[in-house]
């Protein structure tokens, strides 16, 4: 029989007595973490989210209790009521904030017994985890662990810090609707029926892009949102099907403006664990970033810069290399001091690890203390490895990765085998934040399949001042039609230790530039106002220069909580395959719903 709490109220939480409080008559309530059975005496550790407190039943002090004690297993819901006490000299536990006291109970309420668990909670922070699937069945169960508690409070801490930095600013909150019209921004929608306009369908948002800046041209200047945003793509350690991000846009802004939000607004927030990022981030253009890092987020805790060899290897006879260089290809490298001991099976995994990024062979120099040995050795002789080496800043000791490719393959496996050999070499310093502004993102990207242009970011994004003649020539001269790869947009990123942290644009405001974009992108005049129509009409009511971006939530989590999964900071986040094993979803739906929406399941 289980016991009624009545009107009894906790004292304190499992997290808060210290020796202090010796002596005081305390009420403390949570779950059994562990139960220690030493016959006339018990102990248990009580847990709440605030931590853990040991308490002791004695069979001499309360023979109620102490039979009670014994019917108690863990994660038992239970009150005690009892007296502090000092813990025995030599018993004190370091490892908890409330190691130098424990509880001597005089009465104990059983306010819920539990199953066994399917896992061991106890393990956590250990690399002995449950499998995720099966944590993410029970994820209530998985959210009683220290290290997600922590997590989730952490996000509740960050949240309330943005609003409050925003707040300060002048930045309005803003709600906008979660059911809106299809309006296609890279990604897929999600799409929902509606019953009452049979055969018509909302589609949840991707961002609050439109409304924000519908917001502008309504004139409230500074708007700010928590917003939830929905995309139906593939997934990955660092994506899910809903998210949270902070949406931001300002009137009258230009980049610098809403850098300084940017800086104010990360700056504060890694306060919270006790990170002082600089007031003003290094800037860095995109195209600097893809030369030297691979990656238009780089990671900047460690060097491993890319180095250009093809200069160095103009004129080669070797055909590889030689058909790389005349088809407008590269071949470049990183440097691994103190790496020329690579064994080959090392290197062949290195190998199959840029192949994942589309590269052919990898390519190697091992600088030795005796002999300089490499893959190219009989291909290109003594004389052009060592000039290789030294070009790519070798010493000896140290071995050179090189990967021969078109530019954007080059980048892309040569930046993440970067990243990858920085891992397993422990080069990482995961003591240090380093932040980064990239900037002069490309407007368009080249669709190899279609042979089309695409807005690499959205259509809505401005081109650069500068490039502005240049993006006219390139829409109303076909021959020139290539121009639209090089012309830059007012996009930026904000990246912290290789994170994509926030992305935003200064956006395009005149209604002449506006029809270009659409005119480049492949749109006409009538599919544009099919998709965009509400918004063409607001541009012609005295649109305001404006700008802003968008910081992902979790993202940002995850550097303050030091993990590299996204469903860490997440209270009920879906699988990889964007199921969620707790709920069971998604899930069939009673055939009548489908019949009331006109819906038939082919």
């Amino acid at each position: 029989m289980l016991d009624r709490l009545g009107n009894l109220e906790r004292t304190h939480t499992c997290g808060e007595l210290r020796e202090s409080n010796v002596g005081e008559k305390v009420v403390l309530m949570g779950w059994v973490a562990k139960k220690r059975d030493f016959g006339v005496l018990t102990f248990i550790d009580l847990r709440d989210r605030e931590g853990i407190t040991q308490i002791v039943i004695s069979e001499e002090t309360d023979l109620v209790a102490h039979e009670k004690a014994k019917i108690v297993r863990g994660e038992y819901v239970v009150a005690v009521t009892g007296e502090v006490f000092s813990r025995a000299e030599g018993t004190h536990n370091k490892k908890l904030a409330t190691g130098d006291i424990e509880i001597h109970v005089h009465e104990i309420l059983i306010l819920n017994d539990a199953k066994t668990l399917p896992f061991e909670l106890e393990k956590a922070g250990s690399q002995n985890l449950a499998s995720e699937d099966l944590r993410l069945k029970y994820r209530y169960l998985d959210l009683r662990r220290p290290t997600l508690q922590h997590n989730i409070r952490m996000r509740a801490k960050a949240v309330r810090e943005i609003r409050t930095f925003m707040d300060g600013l002048g930045f309005t909150e803003i709600e906008t609707p979660i059911l809106l019209k299809s309006t296609p921004e890279g990604a897929r929608d999600f799409i929902v029926p509606s019953r009452i306009h049979s055969g018509k369908f909302f589609a949840l948002p991707q961002s609050p892009q439109i409304l924000k800046q519908i917001c502008m041209i309504a004139g409230l200047d500074k708007y700010y949102q928590i917003a939830r945003c929905f995309r139906d793509e593939d997934l990955r350690a660092d994506r899910q099907p809903e998210f949270t991000q902070l949406d931001v846009e300002m009137s009258f802004a230009n980049q610098e403006m809403v850098f300084r939000v940017i800086e104010g607004m990360f700056n504060s927030v890694l306060r919270l664990i006790g990170v002082e990022l600089p007031a003003q981030w290094p800037r860095m253009t995109y195209a600097e970033a893809m030369r030297r890092y691979g990656s238009d987020k780089p990671d900047l805790r460690f060097e491993m810069e890319l180095q250009d060899l093809t200069a160095n290897l103009a004129g080669t006879d070797f055909a590889p290399f030689a058909s790389v260089i005349e088809a407008g290809g590269e071949i470049k490298a990183i440097t691994v001091k103190g790496k020329a001991d690579y064994s080959r099976k090392q290197l062949d995994e290195l190998q199959e690890f840029a192949k994942r990024y589309g590269a052919g062979a990898l390519a190697w120099i091992k600088i030795g203390e005796a002999e300089t040995t490499s893959s190219l050795l009989k291909v290109l002789g003594e004389e052009k490895i060592g000039e290789l080496a030294n070009a790519a800043g070798a010493e000896k000791g140290d071995a050179v990765l090189i990967i021969a490719g078109r530019k954007p393959v080059v980048a892309a496996s040569l930046g993440a085998l970067r990243i990858e050999v920085a891992k397993r070499e422990n080069l990482i310093d995961r003591t240090a934040y380093k932040p980064l502004l990239v900037t002069e993102f490309p407007m368009f990207e080249l669709d190899e399949e279609s042979g089309h242009y695409m807005a690499a970011h959205h259509p809505f994004t401005s081109p650069m001042d500068e490039d502005l003649e240049m993006f006219r020539i390139a829409i109303e001269d076909e021959s020139q039609h290539h121009l639209l790869g090089n012309v830059r947009a007012k996009a930026y990123d904000a990246v912290i230790n290789g994170y994509e942290c926030a992305g935003g644009s200064i956006r395009i405001h005149q209604k002449e530039i506006q029809a270009l974009n659409f005119k480049a992108l492949g749109l006409t005049p009538e599919t544009a106002r099919e998709r965009f129509g509400f918004f063409l009409d607001a541009l012609e009511f005295g649109t305001p220069p404006h700008g802003g971006f968008a910081a992902g939530i979790e993202r940002t989590c995850m550097i303050l909580c030091g993990t590299e999964n996204i469903r860490d900071v997440m209270a009920f986040p879906k699988t990889a395959s964007a199921q969620d094993l707790m709920m069971d979803s998604p899930g069939n739906v009673d055939p009548h719903q489908l019949d009331e929406l006109g819906i038939k399941v082919v």
